[in-house]
This record gives C-alpha cells, structure tokens and sequence, in this order.
C-alpha cells in the first residue's frame, strides 16, 4: 500500500457518500472535508477551484474529467481513474495514491508536494512546471513519461523506472543515478553536469 512521503497515517473520515454520479457535473468552488467517497462517478466532470480536504476516494472514476485551481489536500485515493484526467494550477499536496491508474493524464502547473506515488504506473502522463517537492516516486514507473520543467526536490525515486524519460528542465539534485534506470533519458546539459557530480565525476570546462 502506498504511503504518504511524511509517513502520516491514512486522515479518517467523518461521513460517506456512496456511488454518486458526477457524470459532466460542473463543481464550482466547492468544500468537502474528510468525506468518504466510494464508486463515485467523476467521469467528465469540471472542477473549478473546488477544494476536497483529507476526504478518502475509493474506486472513483475521474475519466477525462478537468480541474482548474482546485485542491485535494491530505486526500487518499484507492483504486481510482485518472484515465485522461487533466489538472491545471491544483493543489495535491499530502495526497495519496493506492494502486490507481494514470494513462494519459496530464498535470500542468501546481503543487503536488508530498504525495504518495511509490510503485505508480506513469508511464503515459505528462507532468509539466509541477513542485513535486518530497514526493515518493519510490519504484515509479515513468517509462516514456513527461516530467519537464519539475521541482523534484527531496523527492523519493530509488527504484524508479525513468527509462526514456523526458525530464528535461527538472531538478534532479537528489537523484542518486545508480538508484534509477535512466537508459535513454532525456535530460539537458544542466542535468547532465548534475548527474556525472552524482557519480563521483570531476566535471571541468576543459
């Protein structure tokens, strides 16, 4: 089971709501705190700046939904969909994810520190501008995914699986390159300097 990067405990829950359909709703500014949501229905739905505070999801469906500005804070996801799913300028920070599905989400923008992603499958989403501060990444599978432009600091990632990676623009000073598979990654020349000082490299102009 993944954990939170803090090793905070699961945040309980004081109510329930069970197999909801937000089916092309349209959430605008909402407040939910500490909710359980099971077989909830997010399919399509447009979140705009709604804010979800240590609530629990489990089995949600959020299939080519879009959040603008909104937050999930402390929040637990458990077997969820993210399939298509898009998130401009939001807030997970302290969120957690258990055995979801990521193919072709797209992050752009906002604050994903402190997350729980250990053991994810990324390898078809796209993390562009995202602070993924702390985060664990601890065996992620990001074969072929977009993690460009990205605050990386602290964050877990022995294990992981960059292998043709686009990690170009992120900061990649705590990567321990013999921790993680990079073969083919790309990376710029910043990058480049960074990871041969992390191999023990006396890096000089000439």
């Amino acid at each position: 089971m993944a954990e939170r990067a803090s090793g905070a405990p699961r945040p309980p829950t004081s109510s329930a709501i069970g197999s909801a359909s937000w089916d092309g709703r349209t959430l605008a500014r909402e407040q939910h705190s500490d909710v359980l949501f099971t077989d909830l229905d997010g399919t399509e739905v447009r979140n705009a700046g709604s804010v979800f505070n240590r609530c629990t999801f489990r089995r949600a469906r959020f299939n080519a939904s879009a959040h603008e500005d909104a937050a999930f804070l402390n929040c637990t996801f458990i077997g969820c969909s993210f399939f298509d799913a898009r998130f401009l300028r939001c807030k997970l920070v302290g969120s957690c994810f258990d055995g979801c599905s990521f193919e072709i989400m797209q992050v752009k923008d906002g604050d994903w520190s402190f997350v729980g992603l250990a053991g994810a499958h990324l390898a078809t989403a796209q993390f562009e501008g995202v602070r993924l501060r702390d985060a664990d990444l601890t065996r992620a599978r990001c074969k072929g995914s977009v993690l460009r432009s990205c605050d990386l600091s602290g964050a877990s990632l022995n294990g992981a699986d960059l292998t043709s990676a686009d990690l170009r623009g992120s900061e990649l000073a705590t990567l321990d390159p013999r921790e993680v598979m990079l073969t083919g990654a790309v990376i710029d020349i910043k990058q480049t300097v960074a990871i041969a000082q992390a191999l023990g490299l006396d890096v000089r102009a000439r």
